[in-house]
């Protein structure tokens, strides 16, 4: 029956759904879940002062470990709320209730606080109440599978606030709108974006001569459910919903699929120092977090605790999450950081059969989703290639990423392994495995593309670290040169050396993502890990697009070429054979099926066969630091090669009438067939 608590109309709630719902009697029903809490209390707000009202949630309205309430005479738009949780504060036993917390909802679908960006409206973060409806128009996409998709990874903000961007809203879903020109001129089909989930970007990340540096990739997140809010143009909580689904409904309607790069590994309530407690570690903290046998935070993250992925709440809580941006965000995707983590116990022991892992691959609604893992974490867990999570996922092949490296800046011994690489990496995905590699040469953990080409070591010391912080290995070369250069055949060398990345990268089968930016060359100065630098150093500087236009006329050339070849991007045996012999796809030395694949070498080709298709692509590669030349491999009668690009500066090169091509020192060339004699025109 009901009851009167602070002048607040109430009745027992309904447990399901978690989080914040409208009854058909127009209530407003809370249900959260702690297993250790003694009690619960509701605290409402109207605005960012104190709350006009406190529920304690009576005992009689509990349900196992879940308390649900259900209350009237408010209109759901104009409040805000927190809870608090009372219980037994002990660290040994790993509780630590504190009623003098106020703590935001871990089913939070809109979080108030943080909206506009780096300017903290209130503390405690409260959740807000979802009431607003959206019209889907029809963003229906075609089917693609792993193998067709062209991954554009970028981040929200960096992407567009560069004034040379040339848009109106700078840093703002509404400016990835704006840019979707721009991205179906480059090719791609995918967007990845990193961390969108409400994250707080007031969080201290340290100090460098005496200026704060907070959180701005936001792989520490506080909401799960709610968009970032300091992205929307509006700057309103509210706003973010809308914008981000017009967002995604805008790509979908323009080709283009979302992925989102999910944080589930940890969360932002980082130990040690304790940090902030936003909500799991006051809500329910031996449910959330992986601890030892002292209470401790076992941390195989790097950020100070690791979620419990493995425990039934926690998975659930996982499951719910997903489920709800692919059903009511239409999110294509989702990459999991320190994927690893969700292969780990609730004692921290990795598991042969994970079970959030087994119930996401299997999940009805999540079925159509691409699940991409990067298949590792901090403590040294490494999966690639054996990621316990069954169904078809992507994983980060950061071996594809070390071997063309090596190769390209000139490590013979890395040769024969390219050659894997280039095939799929069957070593590593083969066999049994149903997973597709995710290749990429630079993402946004490292060196962008300019600076692999212009850095030997990294330059982090303004990330307040003393330069400790950071891929401390990233296999790069400055050709000749650290940092930025006048010299015209420095800068020659690095723009070949960049092209040649590239091509490898979409010439190589398997899911290629590029890093936002690498196409113009963008530059952070050497600094590999700009977790907590907002400005220009992480910011795409678009002024690079007149400079660098033959870099980004490149790209588009190498986006075009496999999306319109099949046999690049699908897998198939390398052993079949097409008509007339030919193998699918084959590998040749300086001589035409000669190449000895265990052996070091620097110069070598290969070649796509399409006969139905008339379709036969050769790239021939020159790592050397000297000319060198390859005969090119004899096609069927009526067809002639043609050279499609060439990443010298030089003329292109002719082929002889011997069939050897000259190729210019670390450069490659990529030939196509045609018919010998084109039909004319009628």
């Amino acid at each position: 029956m009901y009851k009167t608590i602070d002048g607040i109309k109430c009745k027992r709630g309904n447990p399901l759904p978690f989080g914040v719902s409208l009854t058909n009697d127009g209530g407003i029903n809370f249900s959260v879940n702690s297993r250790d809490a003694t009690s619960c209390t509701l605290e409402l707000y109207k605005d960012s002062g104190k709350a006009f009202a406190s529920i304690e949630i009576p005992g009689e309205f509990k349900s196992g470990s879940n308390y649900a309430v259900t209350i009237y005479g408010l209109d759901p738009e104009k409040i805000s709320y927190t809870y608090r949780f009372g219980g037994k504060f002990d660290e040994s036993l790993g509780l630590r209730f504190d009623p003098s917390f106020c703590l935001l909802d871990p089913y939070a679908k809109i979080i108030t606080g943080r909206e506009i960006w780096q300017k903290g409206i209130s503390k405690p973060l409260r959740g807000k109440i979802l009431t607003q409806e959206f019209e889907w128009k029809d963003d229906a996409l075609k089917e693609l599978s792993f193998d067709d998709l062209l991954i554009y990874e970028l981040h929200v903000r960096g992407f567009t606030m560069d004034c040379g961007s040339m848009i109106k809203n700078k840093g703002t879903y509404a400016g990835i709108v704006e840019m979707i020109p721009y991205l179906k001129e480059l090719g791609i089909n995918c967007i990845e974006l990193l961390p969108t989930f409400e994250f707080d970007d007031l969080e201290y990340n340290g100090t460098f001569e005496g200026k704060t540096l907070y959180n701005y990739w936001g792989y520490n997140t506080v909401g799960f459910f709610a968009p970032k809010a300091a992205y929307a143009k509006g700057r309103e909580a509210t706003k973010a919903v809308s914008e981000f689904k017009t967002m995604v409904q805008k790509l979908h309607q323009n080709d283009i699929r979302i992925i989102l790069d999910v944080v589930f590994n940890h969360t932002a309530e980082y130990v040690p120092p304790l940090g902030d407690t936003y909500n799991f570690r006051g809500i329910d903290n031996r449910t959330y977090y992986i601890l030892g046998e002292n209470g401790e935070y076992k941390d195989f993250t790097a950020c100070g605790n690791t979620f419990k992925c493995n425990d039934p709440l926690v998975t659930g809580f996982i499951l719910d999450c997903l489920r709800y941006w692919k059903t009511e965000y239409h999110i294509d995707g989702f990459r999991f950081d320190e994927g690893a983590v969700l292969s780990r116990s609730v004692d921290g022991t990795p598991m042969e059969h994970p079970p959030v892992l087994e119930a996401i691959s299997l999940d009805p609604i999540l079925s159509s989703s691409y699940l991409i893992a990067e298949a590792i974490d901090a403590s040294g867990l490494y999966q690639v290639g054996s990621y316990p999570a069954p169904g078809h996922w992507g994983e980060w092949n950061d071996k594809f990423s070390h071997c063309v490296r090596k190769f390209i800046k000139g490590d013979a011994d890395a040769g024969p392994e390219l050659i894997r690489r280039i095939k799929g990496s069957p070593d590593i995905f083969g066999g049994t495995c149903p997973h597709s590699p995710v290749n990429y040469v630079t993402c946004h953990d490292g060196f962008t593309m300019n600076d692999l080409v212009s850095y030997n070591e990294r330059h982090n010391l303004e990330n307040g670290w003393d330069n400790s912080d950071g891929i401390a290995e990233n296999y790069s070369w400055n050709c000749g040169v650290e940092g930025p250069t006048d010299d015209p055949e420095t800068e020659t060398l690095r723009n070949r050396q960049v092209k040649n990345f590239f091509a490898l990268l979409m010439l190589s089968r398997g899911t290629p993502m590029m890093l936002a930016g690498d196409e113009i060359r963008n530059s952070q100065q050497g600094n590999n890990n700009v977790f907590s630098r907002d400005g220009k150093i992480s910011w795409i500087n678009w002024e690079n697009m007149d400079e660098h236009k033959d870099v980004l006329d490149f790209y588009k050339k190498m986006t075009t070429l496999r999306n319109a070849h099949p046999i690049i991007r699908k897998e198939a045996p390398e052993s079949s054979l097409k008509e007339g012999g030919y193998p699918d796809l084959s590998f040749h030395g300086t001589e035409p099926w000669s190449l000895d694949e265990n052996a070091p070498f620097l110069t070598f080709g290969f070649m796509y066969c399409e006969p139905s298709e008339d379709s036969f692509i050769y790239c021939g590669v020159n790592a050397f630091w000297e000319r060198q030349s390859l005969r090119l491999p004899i096609i069927p009668e009526g067809l002639t090669w043609s050279i499609y690009a060439y990443t010298a500066d030089e003329e292109e090169p002719e082929i002889g009438d011997d069939g050897y091509i000259d190729i210019e020192s670390r450069s490659l060339v990529i030939l196509v067939a045609e018919p010998a004699e084109r039909p004319k025109k009628k």
